[in-house]
């Protein structure tokens, strides 16, 4: 049998479904998801093998208008460099909703040379199924698509249909990483994800997007799995927040975090969390390299 193998990117604005699509291609959690834009920040390979067939998909923070921030920055440079060098580009959108920063992805994919198949996501929440048909007759019109299809990534459905699609745009070709590996990414940085996930879900509105996860620790004692981490916050405020009443928030935190993390490696997790204020550290170039966000360079 021929070997196929190829890279797809997943771009599209924040909160249109691209984290929950690739997890639900993939089998499995890889990529953090919550109903808050801009939870994933960083690029993420999710490497989906199946007999002949690899599939390189990759995750991308969605971009956004806001610049304001260097995390900001960073994270539309995340987006715009991952469809560099691929074979397909999936582009999201929310349902019927066309917004300013759909059209601005949009406006980004100009020039780029590979297919781009326009995905309509959440459909299963159209009231009115019969504006669909229209609605994409009219997508039809921004771009030369190389097709659209209606799914709902949450819920499954037309997702054999929207993977057909995919595969169909892969080259023949060596496979690039081994048949075991689900991604790029290391076990700590699939840890602090998690963490930092649970605190998305948890806090809502109350925090804003300056807080991130640090892991120090990652060492195994027999099978127990030792992880301790840092949750950063900006301002002292944001630290009582995070903790909540007699430490109430950061212990469900630490629940939901360990169970997913167990599941995730497969051994039993002994999760410590700390809460640290570290002023700033969103709008600083240097300490966003320090934390990790140094993957584009």
């Amino acid at each position: 049998m021929t070997e196929r193998s190829g890279y797809v990117a997943i771009v599209g604005r924040p909160n249109v479904g691209k984290s929950t699509l690739m997890n639900r291609i993939l089998g499995q959690k890889l990529s953090i998801t919550s109903r808050k834009p801009q939870t994933t920040r960083h690029q993420i390979l999710g490497i989906k093998t199946e007999d002949d067939l690899q599939i390189v998909f990759v995750d991308t923070p969605g971009m956004h208008e806001q610049h304001d921030k260097a995390i900001n920055r960073y994270m539309n440079k995340a987006a715009k460099t991952a469809v560099k060098d691929v074979d397909l580009i999936i582009f999201m959108i929310d349902r019927t909703k066309w917004t300013s920063e759909d059209e601005m992805v949009l406006k980004s994919l100009a020039h780029v040379r590979c297919p781009v198949v326009l995905v309509v996501n959440k459909v299963d929440f159209l009231k009115d199924k019969e504006t669909l048909l229209p609605y994409m007759q009219e997508l039809s019109e921004k771009r030369d698509f190389a097709h659209i299809v209606p799914i709902s990534a949450k819920h499954g459905h037309n997702i054999e249909q929207l993977e057909n699609v995919i595969e169909s745009f892969i080259p023949e070709g060596m496979h690039f990483y081994p048949e075991d590996q689900i991604t790029d990414r290391s076990s700590r940085f699939i840890a602090a994800e998690l963490v930092r996930e649970k605190i998305m879900r948890q806090l809502g509105d109350e925090l804003p997007y300056s807080m991130t996860v640090e892991v120090e620790e990652f060492r195994y004692e027999g099978s127990l799995l030792v992880i301790s981490a840092v949750i950063l916050v900006e301002r002292q405020s944001q630290k009582r927040i995070v903790i909540g009443e007699q430490g109430s928030r950061i212990k469900q935190v630490g629940r939901d975090a360990r169970l997913d993390m167990e599941d995730m490696f497969d051994c039993k997790v002994m999760l410590n969390l700390w809460v640290k204020v570290k002023s700033g550290w969103s709008d600083s170039e240097r300490a966003l390299k320090s934390l990790g966000y140094n993957d584009l360079d």
